[in-house]
């Protein structure tokens, strides 16, 4: 856990999805590779809470209340980031990603042994939205994205991390 290789990827609103008008999505390939089963206790440590293990939903969403830290422990996934226009990834174990609150999701194809981790900063609730489909629901959703704090620690490396270094207020 010493390499703090970090790829940032910027999404634009996109059909409904909002995505985050200012942070980057944060791509962390194979952060935890030596460990991947250790995913959630990291997370935890780093005060990245409120955790789950499952998989990904197959259908556009996003959380205009929370970030979210998602860490895949076992097999591989595609999903594509960003909405219908956005862009594909795939991510095996070992392979962290955080989405900046209003960042679109979903699971394109998944290995059968697929698993992953999510957590969200100290624990917030997270709600779960899909494509809005009026001009109000799109602004109240903006308005919740912008209300999201900014975490306090990096889910991996916890106070000296690279989230700390990418998201700041602008």
């Amino acid at each position: 856990m010493t390499d703090h290789s970090v790829q940032t990827y910027y999404f634009e609103a996109n059909h409904g999805i909002p995505n985050h008008p200012t942070l980057p999505v944060l791509l962390y390939p194979q952060a935890l590779q030596a460990k991947p089963t250790d995913t959630e206790s990291i997370f935890n440590q780093n005060h990245w809470l409120n955790s789950w293990t499952n998989g990904v939903f197959n259908y556009h969403h996003y959380h205009s209340n929370a970030h979210e830290v998602l860490g895949v422990i076992s097999g591989e996934v595609t999903v594509q980031l960003g909405g219908e226009e956005g862009q594909l990834f795939t991510m095996y174990a070992g392979d962290v990603v955080v989405l900046p609150a209003g960042t679109g999701h979903k699971r394109i194809s998944a290995s059968p042994d697929f698993r992953i981790v999510g957590a969200y900063p100290d624990g917030m609730s997270y709600n779960t939205r899909t494509a809005t489909e009026t001009e109000k629901e799109h602004a109240t959703a903006l308005a919740e994205i912008s209300h999201v704090p900014l975490p306090k620690m990096d889910p991996i490396y916890g106070s000296q991390g690279p989230l700390l270094q990418y998201w700041h207020s602008v």
